[in-house]
């Protein structure tokens, strides 16, 4: 039993370290010092979810492991990983895009589906949906995120979007105009946008990918570029789990004075004695 403990511990210790490591070397876009931080896990959620044609390939990132496998089966894998405890704490819903319900119908800029609505404990139903997608199709990826502020009912309470897309909008769709859009008529309203960065992209493809941030950007969210598996997972821990990332800065961090005491790989963190994941805990 000791044994298991101490393994259990370990793991814990090396995704809190992983999520604190992988944040501070990000570009992160915090909300703006006027506007008050929401409590933790108290807003429901929406993940928007981009099955789009390029999801089937597996030029990913900078890993070997990445190579043997398609980007939707990475992040399918990730979700997996991370859904169980976040759905314990906050209701999630699932908004996707890529596949058409009606394939005689085929439209690529009319296949958005809202799979779920928030809800508890949806780690089942939302992994149900997302295993059964098969990428196709173009990337609505603004619109989708207009309909998931919509289900949020965002005009009037709290919420928040995580985006998880490997491309930009292909359907005319502008993200840093709808970005301040959301965010003159929001309540108060977060946008997370996770891109995952595609080997062999021009210059100006590039560009369009790191654009969707400007939806993270305008509504106090992060933007995110994850090239492993690891980073993944941890890059969507930060985003959709509690507790928020001020806290992942340790028990005094965030808005009450606490300071970055450790910045590096995993393995680098879990040596610092002050660290609270770390080899002093």
């Amino acid at each position: 039993m000791d044994s298991d403990l101490g393994v259990n511990r370990r793991n814990k210790a090396r995704i809190a370290a992983t999520a604190s490591a992988f944040v501070l070397a990000c570009h992160t876009l915090p909300a703006t010092a006027q506007e008050p931080a929401p409590a933790p896990c108290t807003e429901d959620a929406m993940i928007v979810f981009d099955a789009s044609g390029s999801m089937s390939s597996g030029d990913w990132g900078h890993a070997h492991e990445n190579a043997a496998n398609s980007r939707i089966d990475l992040v399918r894998a990730a979700l997996q990983t991370i859904l169980p405890n976040v759905t314990r704490f906050r209701r999630v819903g699932l908004m996707t895009y890529g596949p058409t319900p009606v394939p005689s119908l085929f439209n690529q800029c009319d296949n958005i589906a809202l799979n779920l609505r928030p809800a508890p404990n949806a780690a089942a139903p939302i992994m149900a949906s997302v295993q059964s997608l098969v990428p196709v199709g173009g990337t609505p990826l603004t619109r989708a995120v207009q309909q998931s502020a919509d289900v949020l009912d965002f005009r009037r309470k709290p919420g928040l979007i995580v985006v998880l897309t490997d491309g930009w909008d292909t359907c005319g769709g502008s993200p840093c105009r709808v970005g301040q859009e959301l965010h003159a008529a929001a309540a108060q309203l977060t946008v997370h946008v996770i891109g995952l960065k595609a080997k062999g992209l021009s210059r100006s493809d590039e560009d369009r990918l790191v654009g969707t941030r400007c939806l993270a950007e305008h509504n106090g969210g992060l933007y995110l570029a994850p090239e492993t598996t690891e980073e993944l997972i941890a890059a969507l821990e930060t985003t959709l789990g509690c507790p928020k990332l001020s806290q992942l800065l340790g028990p005094e961090g965030g808005d009450a004075g606490g300071k970055v005491v450790a910045i590096g790989t995993p393995e680098q963190v879990a040596k610092i004695s002050q660290s609270y994941t770390g080899a002093g805990r």
